[in-house]
């Protein structure tokens, strides 16, 4: 599983008539990442698609002991639309869903990421950079975070994509988009992500 985060204006958290609910995006299509340790990411319309209806969590911090809603019940609901992936859960009546909406009231948390499979994507290398385009993926959960946390997927395959990268870019004389070797360098990115798990 990996798992990706975005600061987002959007997030927040109001009373409704009987309980809190909090709202916002958990993913924005096409608007490039930052570096995520070696490749820049995009995400598709239409990659949550067929997983929206499957069951799902929303989590505080990706910490499955503090469950905040689930589709399945009725307490997450999930849509894309123009913009993204959009959300809304009712959290529970307890002490930490109630600490979590009133950081999201003051602000303190800002921040929204998931957690998901790939299923289908696209890589792309220009100018020396690896690009991932996440075409489809299968969703397990989502979750007001504190900090972007960006799994070790991403973190361990930064310094071997780095290094593919520099070999491709030296045996082709810097063409390392069109050559066999900076082919061979994104296939073995790719593989090294699926093997790598998120803890």
């Amino acid at each position: 599983m990996e798992r990706r985060s975005y600061e987002l204006k959007e997030i927040r958290a109001f009373d409704g008539d009987t309980t809190p609910t909090i709202s916002g995006y958990a993913a924005v299509f096409d608007s490039p990442s930052e570096d995520l340790g070696g490749f820049i990411e995009t995400i598709a319309p239409g990659a949550f698609a067929d997983t929206l209806d499957g069951d799902v969590r929303a989590l505080w911090n990706h910490n499955s002991t503090y469950v905040l809603g689930r589709t399945t019940n009725g307490t997450l609901s999930l849509a894309e639309d123009e913009r993204g992936l959009r959300f809304e859960v009712q959290p529970p009546d307890t002490s930490y869903a109630a600490d979590v909406v009133a950081l999201i009231k003051r602000g303190d948390i800002n921040q929204m990421s998931f957690g998901f499979e790939v299923l289908d994507d696209e890589w792309r290398t220009e100018n020396g950079k690896n690009y991932r385009t996440l075409k489809k993926v299968r969703l397990f959960e989502v979750s007001p975070v504190t900090f972007p946390a960006y799994p070790e997927t991403s973190a361990e395959a930064r310094k071997k994509c780095e290094q593919l990268t520099a070999t491709a870019s030296r045996a082709t004389g810097g063409a390392a988009d069109e050559r066999p070797a900076g082919r061979r360098a994104i296939q073995m990115l790719k593989n090294k992500l699926k093997l790598a798990r998120v803890k």
